[in-house]
């Protein structure tokens, strides 16, 4: 049963990410990833509100399935190759930098907010 609850959340992440990225990446003209960055920060919270609040069931099927398909490490990792690849090299130190630091912060707020949630 639990790999139906993640393959749920996935079958939701997935089209999320991709419409997601188009959406943002085309109300900016910069090379900067910034369809990326938002799914994978957003994901960050929404992973940390999940840890700290949220039962087994609800974990596996939003935070396994949803975040796993939302957030992207690999699109990450390649476009940071490809903007140093293109010269681009502080917007590839700025979008490593970013990334990590606004991640970790949002799963950190994400656990703040679950905790509150939770009582």
């Amino acid at each position: 049963m639990n790999w139906l609850l993640v393959i749920g959340g996935a079958l939701v992440g997935a089209p999320l990410r991709y419409l997601t990225d188009r959406a943002v990446q085309s109300r900016h003209d910069s090379v900067f990833p910034w369809g990326t960055f938002v799914v994978n920060v957003v994901g960050c919270f929404i992973l940390g509100v999940l840890t700290a609040a949220a039962p087994a069931d609800v974990r596996l099927l939003l935070g396994t399935g949803l975040c796993g398909a939302l957030t992207t490490y690999s699109t990450f990792s390649y476009e940071t190759l490809r903007l140093a690849e293109a010269g681009a090299r502080s917007y590839a130190v700025a979008n490593a930098a970013a990334s990590v630091v606004c991640g970790l912060g949002a799963a950190f707020a994400g656990v703040a907010v679950g905790g509150w949630v939770r009582g």
